[in-house]
């Protein structure tokens, strides 16, 4: 009974408006405010990232609001693809939200995880082995990450597959979140830090003729640079669990689900791209494992998720 009226409720009828993109991010945004409010040290960012995040959720549903009231073709398609570009944004809040909540680093956890598995440390291991060429193949690969997920977007519009490009926005832009989360939980560096000269890499790992500058565009996204004084204490805390891998799983399963014409040429794409996290110094295996887990998680919770939110939807329209 209490479940029907909470549908049938004057708010409930104003919030289908959201789609569950729309929804998702606002749950997001709403969970982070409320986990630096509750948790937050008492600095200026622990009411300044809330309220930042308020005006953000009044912003989507504003967009939202107006572009079903309109019909208007550019707006459909800025609030198709607004999430994208968002997730810089909120990427970069993770690091004010880290520091605001939390101030120890798992690293040495992460590392014991390795070395039971491996009886070594993956990094320094594959170290004795890299090569140029490889270093220059894969830090161009690990660069290709930004674009990967777009691929499957791209892919759907242009098919005008729409109720499929949503679920596919929604299930990566999930993956991103949970990751974000784990941020939070367990804020780690990574082995460029903890177990390199992360000022020595260019010379310990080179690579050919791009690898240098492909290099700084990730130190320069994390907020560092590879010449900063104390980079260790300024860039992201973004290992646990590796993004890069849970949504090139996310990505590499829609595009066999929707069977995309570029879903052999993403496949080897994929997994060297999961190589090159731990071959780069960007993160521990530990750090995959996580994203292998929660993998299936995504996948069986995102489908739940979206489609009870397009249930709701539907029942009031």
């Amino acid at each position: 009974m209490n479940r029907r009226r909470l549908a049938d409720s004057p708010w409930m009828t104003k919030l289908t408006v959201l789609d569950a993109v729309d929804v998702l991010i606002v749950c997001f945004l709403l969970l982070v405010a409320i986990i630096v409010l509750l948790f937050g040290r008492d600095t200026t960012l622990r009411w300044l990232l809330p309220l930042l995040n308020l005006g953000g959720c009044l912003a989507i549903y504003h967009l939202a609001r107006y572009t079903k009231r309109t019909g208007s073709t550019l707006w459909k398609q800025v609030h198709a693809w607004y999430g994208f570009p968002l997730l810089l944004v909120i990427y970069k809040e993770m690091y004010w939200a880290v520091h605001a909540v939390r101030d120890k680093l798992y690293d040495s956890y992460l590392i014991q995880i390795d070395r039971f598995l491996f009886g070594t440390d993956p990094t320094i291991f594959l170290s004795r082995y890299a090569h140029p060429v490889v270093t220059e193949v894969l830090q161009t690969v690990y660069i290709l990450f930004y674009f990967f997920p777009l691929t499957i977007g791209i892919a759907l519009v242009r098919k005008n597959r729409y109720r499929e490009f949503r679920y596919a926005s929604f299930l990566i832009l999930y993956g991103f979140f949970v990751s974000y989360l784990g941020y939070i939980l367990f804020p780690a560096v990574g082995p460029r830090f903890t177990l390199h000269d992360f000022y020595a890499t260019d010379r310990e790992l080179p690579g050919l003729w791009l690898t240098p500058y492909l290099r700084e565009f990730v130190n320069r996204g994390e907020g560092i640079t590879s010449t900063l004084p104390q980079a260790v204490d300024l860039v992201q805390r973004d290992v646990f669990p590796s993004g890069h891998t849970l949504i090139t799983l996310i990505t590499l399963y829609l595009s066999f689900l929707f069977k995309s014409r570029t879903r052999y040429i993403l496949a080897p794409l994929g997994i060297a791209l999961i190589f090159s996290t731990v071959y780069l110094r960007y993160h521990y295996v530990a750090d995959l494992v996580g994203a292998g887990l929660l993998f299936p998680f995504i996948l069986w919770s995102g489908k739940k998720l979206f489609e009870g939110w397009e249930r709701t939807i539907t029942s009031k329209t």
